[in-house]
């Protein structure tokens, strides 16, 4: 299996001796060694999940990196934090995926509607599987915990990723800003039940379906 190294906060360096990962596009910056690239369409998941990612919007543009020594990646100066999994499931943003062992699966999962008036479905990339995952953040990332009985509050702008067994909802009609009395439109949270992580970022992008 590949092993993931972070080299600083925003350079992954991954030792390969015949393995497999799939990276983001674009995202590798050096390497040594013999390494052979192959692009994949869908993110490797076949004609299938090409047309789901066209469906849904989350588009993720991947490329296969299998040989003998060091690949180095990074995305424009991104936090990189490593996630690792076993036999679980990992829910992010395409955007903030950068690599991820060979043998993870990836996929498109939806996640429900972020308010019945704009009618805008959510879909977010799931990685499931053993092995692990690099993912990004525009700002170091916070990792908060999910307890029974303790629900967590997110900023729609602010996530990154969860895992674990965690029930995601969107409430609508409020946010971080129109407490405060700022901001306009319609607005959302998440909302997240059960035991699990969350990665939240301290940056905030541009999502749809409201003023958030």
């Amino acid at each position: 299996m590949a092993q993931f190294r972070l080299q600083g906060s925003k350079v992954l360096a991954v030792d390969l001796h015949g393995d497999t990962v799939k990276a983001k596009n674009g995202a590798m910056v050096a390497y040594d060694g013999q390494m052979a690239f192959k692009k994949l369409s869908g993110g490797g998941e076949g004609v299938r999940g090409m047309v789901t990612r066209r469906l849904t919007g989350e588009q993720m543009t991947v490329m296969e990196v299998k040989g003998q020594g060091t690949c180095y990646f990074a995305d424009r100066a991104s936090e990189i934090n490593l996630v690792q999994l076993q036999g679980d499931k990992l829910y992010v943003e395409a955007s903030n995926l950068l690599c991820t062992d060979g043998g993870l699966r990836t996929g498109t999962s939806f996640t429900g509607m972020r308010g019945a008036a704009q009618g805008n479905g959510l879909f977010t990339t799931t990685v499931e599987g053993t092995g692990q995952a690099a993912i990004m953040s525009d700002g170091p990332a916070v990792v908060l915990r999910v307890a029974p009985g303790l629900p967590l509050q997110v900023d729609p702008g602010a996530y990154i990723a969860h895992q674990g067994n965690l029930q995601q909802h969107f409430q609508s009609g409020i946010n971080f800003r129109t407490v405060i009395g700022e901001g306009g439109g319609e607005a959302f949270q998440i909302r997240f039940e059960g035991d699990g992580l969350v990665y939240v970022q301290p940056s905030e992008r541009n999502t749809i379906g409201g003023d958030v």
